[in-house]
């Protein structure tokens, strides 16, 4: 802290702070306007089948994922097999896939048409459907199945790290007590993991409820598909607004619940981690098991998704390879640079307020500022075009009142509308990477820079920036393959014949034409692998 910094830092945080969480309030106030109409007919017919399905969805994928990724981490985590240390990482890449794609994918290799069931048709003889049961992919379990095989990375790394910074002694003492792994994992491991796996289960269901491209290819009607029909279908965006309150309130009570199960939940143990030696040591059937798990889950979530779009690109290369590809990948690599520097740029304002300025409430800006990572993207779309409309009105009917030709719609018809919204909606991952670490920088430094006579922006400038590179290296990096994987909120307020990457692909999704945007897709995975190698590389240092 700095005795006397200066307001000014404080007042240009705070407006920030408001102008990222502008979508929030905006939202809470646009659903305030009647609409009984439009909404009133939704409450009376389909509205009650979209919260099932969106809470079910949730439930379904969060312990789908959970029962996925545990026995993955627990196995990387605390045992010795065959592949362990290429597993401990290569488990993570299921992240770097769009869930849409995947479901395409499996769509195509499980349909009736597919070569699963070909295959199957031919080697007992049937001849028709009648004659068989296969389970329908496109229902609510199909995209339950789809979204864990994708999101379960999330609580796999969380679990990981936990297992891994359980303290070697408490092993020990159960091994004492006559405890092997199995006895261990139910009664030791698994309760003192409990604070990150639920953190990881919350994180999994808040991007279950944000996805549109799957249900939607899945057909199954969800909060989040409600919101983009009632918009573009009804025109009404009062009741897209209340959707999207609705879907708020989801979130919010998610979160509030996650942190009230663990409210009175206290852990102290000495984090250190353990060494190979105090690795339980597979052989044998057990090894084969643990490999086989891992090989297998990576194979069905990774391996075999992109060994199929791999195919495609290369019987489609001709088609794919053309003017148009390079101009969407143009558009999504400038977009995703542009707001990985704004989210940067105003993260490490917020980050230096709040650590520089003795007022407890200039903590208030950062918190505020990261409320936009829960809004899905569908909801940040009226959230965001709601007060630019607005704005747009405003400018034009100004150059009415001067009889002058107005600009038109400046703010919410250009690109600056997208930018906006993906700086809100990622702001969030910037702040806790710089938070992360500015962690790592002693307060004595910024004492002794005051006591120097230096003022608050020589001190972010020369002492703390050189510091950070590494933190703000990583925040560019994260919010940039976000950004390059971001489709609702782009698929709603792209200007008028922009296409990127993310909203070429699904184009071809949806038209059943996913070989023809496999090259695309392959460019999202492979920039996606980025942050992941560079992840597990800090994991590695930091293990």
């Amino acid at each position: 802290m700095i005795l006397g910094f200066p307001k000014s830092w404080s007042t240009l945080s705070y407006l920030t702070a408001i102008c990222f969480a502008l979508p929030l309030g905006a939202i809470c106030i646009q659903a305030l306007v009647p609409d009984e109409a439009v909404f009133g007919h939704l409450m009376q017919t389909v509205l009650p089948t979209y919260i099932f399905n969106t809470l079910a969805l949730m439930l379904f994928v969060s312990l789908g994922a959970l029962l996925i990724a545990v026995p993955a981490a627990w196995s990387v985590a605390r045992c010795d097999f065959p592949g362990r240390n290429w597993f401990q990482w290569a488990l993570l890449l299921p992240l770097a896939m769009p869930a849409y794609v995947v479901a395409y994918v499996y769509t195509d290799l499980l349909d009736y048409a597919g070569p699963v069931q070909g295959w199957l048709r031919q080697v007992n003889g049937w001849q028709s459907p009648m004659d068989y049961y296969f389970p329908d992919v496109r229902t609510l379990g199909g995209a339950s199945v789809m979204l864990a095989l994708v999101l379960f990375p999330y609580i796999y790394l969380l679990a990981r790290t936990a297992f891994m910074e359980q303290s070697p002694s408490l092993l020990h003492a159960s091994r004492v007590m006559g405890a092997g792994p199995w006895r261990s994992f139910w009664r030791l491991n698994l309760p003192m993991a409990r604070p990150a796996l639920a953190v990881g289960a919350a994180l999994v269901a808040m991007e279950t409820a944000a996805d549109f491209a799957t249900v939607s290819y899945f057909a199954v009607p969800t909060l989040t598909t409600a919101v983009y029909d009632t918009w573009l279908g009804y025109g009404s965006l009062a009741a897209a607004a209340k959707l999207s309150a609705i879907i708020l309130l989801v979130v919010f009570c998610l979160i509030g619940a996650e942190r009230f199960a663990r409210r009175k939940q206290q852990l102290f143990q000495k984090q250190t981690p353990i060494t190979s030696h105090e690795r339980y040591a597979l052989s044998g059937s057990k090894a084969w098991l643990a490999s086989g798990y891992c090989a297998v889950l990576l194979l069905l979530a990774f391996g075999l998704p992109v060994w199929v779009l791999l195919g495609y690109a290369w019987d489609y290369f001709e088609v794919s390879w053309s003017q148009d590809f390079w101009q969407y990948s143009l558009n999504s690599l400038t977009i995703a640079l542009v707001v990985s520097l704004i989210t940067v740029v105003f993260a490490l304002l917020l980050m230096f307020v709040r650590r520089c300025s003795p007022r407890k409430i200039d903590m208030l800006p950062s918190r505020l500022a990261s409320t936009g990572y829960a809004l899905p993207g569908t909801v940040l779309a009226i959230g965001v075009l709601v007060p630019l409309s607005y704005l747009d009105f405003a400018v034009n009917d100004l150059y009415a009142y001067f009889d002058l030709n107005g600009p038109g719609l400046i703010f919410s018809g250009t690109l600056f509308v997208l930018i906006f919204a993906f700086a809100i909606r990622f702001a969030a991952i910037a702040i806790g990477s710089i938070e992360n670490s500015y962690k790592q920088i002693s307060p004595s430094l910024d004492m002794a820079s005051v006591t120097m006579g230096m003022r608050p922006g020589s001190i972010l400038t020369r002492i703390h920036l050189p510091l950070l590179r590494s933190g703000i290296f990583a925040a560019i990096l994260l919010v940039f393959i976000e950004c390059m994987k971001e489709l609702p909120a782009a698929l709603l307020l792209r200007p008028v014949g922009f296409e990127n990457l993310a909203t070429y692909v699904y184009q071809f999704v949806s038209d059943e034409q996913l070989e023809q945007g496999a090259l695309g897709a392959i460019v999202i995975v492979l920039v996606g692998l980025v942050p992941l190698i560079y992840l597990n590389r800090s994991l590695e240092q930091g293990n």
